[in-house]
């Protein structure tokens, strides 16, 4: 469900238009498996990561298969088992909630109190990343008819309730292997779904000065937009300027 090496080119590409110079420094938030960190320590010499999960056994599965090879955690990555509404030491350069990770909080004051923090986490001229996805196909409860092939198994993405009324989604990743079994549920996710616009004010009102949505054009490339036309289905960085 990462794009690792996509995501970061994305996130130094945004960072040097808007700042005029390269991002150095990483906190990623529900960082899990920390990939995504390892990949930016990776891309250019003199970066350094910290990655902040709550579930210890899931950054452990990731210094096994992610980190050790690169002789990480150390030098360069950093981890921190600590719930990221937490005071977290530090101040970054870029810091990124993706994965649709921070909708876990349903609660607008838990989703104020958490932009808060990251902003207070940022340098002087810092930037919040976050994804978010929608279009009208998002509302439907469905199982994917596009499953995706991956090395030794099929990765299956389920939208199964939708509650207009507190607007909360229970959503499941589904694996079938070549053998012919199965893991159902394999990861679910109850979450609030947010507005582009309920984010956009949650930000600002948490004292950054600008929110940016960088919309998928027809070219595959994400740019800054003030308004867009609905789709079936979309996925969206927002960047907010500290």
């Amino acid at each position: 469900v990462q794009a690792p090496e996509y995501e970061v080119e994305l996130l130094t590409r945004i960072f040097k238009k808007l700042r005029e110079r390269p991002p150095l420094s990483l906190r990623e938030d529900f960082c899990g498996t920390a990939l995504l960190c390892a990949e930016w320590v990776e891309s250019k010499q003199g970066r350094t990561a910290l990655g902040v999960d709550i579930d210890q056994s899931v950054l452990d599965w990731g210094i096994k298969n992610n980190l050790a090879k690169i002789g990480e955690p150390g030098e360069r990555i950093q981890l921190l088992t600590k719930d990221v509404r937490s005071a977290i030491p530090g101040a970054f350069d870029v810091c990124v909630a993706f994965n649709f990770s921070y909708w876990y909080f349903q609660e607008r004051d838990v989703m104020l109190k958490y932009f808060q923090g990251v902003r207070k986490g940022l340098v002087k001229d810092g930037l919040f990343f976050l994804d978010a996805y929608g279009g009208y196909e998002s509302h439907e409860p469905s199982l994917t008819d596009d499953p995706r092939k991956c090395k030794g198994f099929t990765y299956l993405w389920e939208q199964d309730k939708v509650d207009p009324i507190n607007n909360t989604v229970t959503n499941h990743i589904h694996f079938e292997f070549p053998d012919g079994t199965k893991l159902k549920n394999a990861f679910t996710y109850h979450w609030r779904f947010w507005s582009l616009l309920e984010l956009k004010e949650l930000l600002l009102e948490a004292g950054f000065k600008n929110v940016l949505v960088y919309w998928e054009d027809d070219d595959d490339v994400y740019r800054a937009k003030k308004t867009a036309t609905n789709q079936p289905s979309w996925i969206v960085y927002i960047v907010a300027e500290k």
